[in-house]
């Protein structure tokens, strides 16, 4: 066993306590849907779903399930743990996917749009599921980096694989691939359903919610505009 295992096993600390601790001290915020991958130190995402295994054990518990004589519950706990630190929520802990950028030695100046782009996020209220489509709107300049289509799609995957509002969530795409793209202008449009709507509560299963955030040329420029609206419908 190498040191830093004896070092885990000697330190009775919960490990989200140890993450939680070095975030404070950090100054560094960690909301439902910030990434904390820089923060996280090798061989603590698998202690932490260890963590996570066991409290979840004890929400099943408190809910009066029987996990021991019910075949179909008995690996829940380690199953949810593992859904949500790698999966559903999995854009919390890891780092950014890799993304090649390319100088537009073109001058590319057109508008290009990429979409639909299937999306699957969680309400922060309830953190129940959030599904559906961005469309990304790019009016590229000759001093803008060009990604691969892929990438806007796994860019748009880490971002909302979080507790997320969905409002929040697009202003959160759109910062980024402003960033990495830089171009004259960017639009980004989200319309999803909140399984928070349909599940529970008002229990609708037709609402839902269309946003929308708009940078440079899309926010200036009224024609760029209605052209991006109006492809996107066809």
């Amino acid at each position: 066993m190498n040191e830093q295992a004896l070092a885990y096993r000697a330190d009775t600390t919960p490990v989200s306590e140890r993450i939680r601790a070095r975030l404070t001290r950090n100054g560094v915020r960690f909301h439902a849907n910030d990434n904390i991958a820089d923060h996280i130190e090798p061989g603590e995402l698998d202690a932490l779903l260890d963590e996570v295994s066991l409290r979840m054990q004890g929400v099943l518990e408190s809910l009066v399930i029987d996990t021991v004589n019910d075949h179909n519950s008995q690996d829940t706990a380690r199953r949810v743990a593992k859904m949500y630190l790698q999966e559903v929520f999995g854009g919390r802990y890891a780092p950014p996917p890799p993304v090649t950028e390319f100088p537009n030695v073109s001058h590319l100046n057109e508008l290009m749009i990429i979409g639909p782009i299937t999306v699957r996020s969680a309400c922060s209220h309830h953190l129940c599921p959030v599904m559906g489509k961005v469309w990304i709107g790019v009016m590229p300049n000759q001093h803008s980096n060009l990604i691969g289509l892929s990438k806007y799609a796994r860019l748009a995957g880490w971002i909302m694989s979080r507790p997320q509002i969905q409002e929040e969530a697009v202003v959160q795409l759109a910062e980024l691939l402003q960033e990495k793209v830089k171009p004259d202008g960017l639009a980004v449009i989200m319309e999803a359903d909140h399984f928070c709507m349909q599940w529970r509560g008002v229990k609708d299963n037709d609402a839902r919610m269309i946003n929308s955030v708009m940078h440079g040329s899309f926010l200036k420029d009224a024609a760029l505009r209605r052209e991006f609206l109006a492809l996107i419908k066809r």
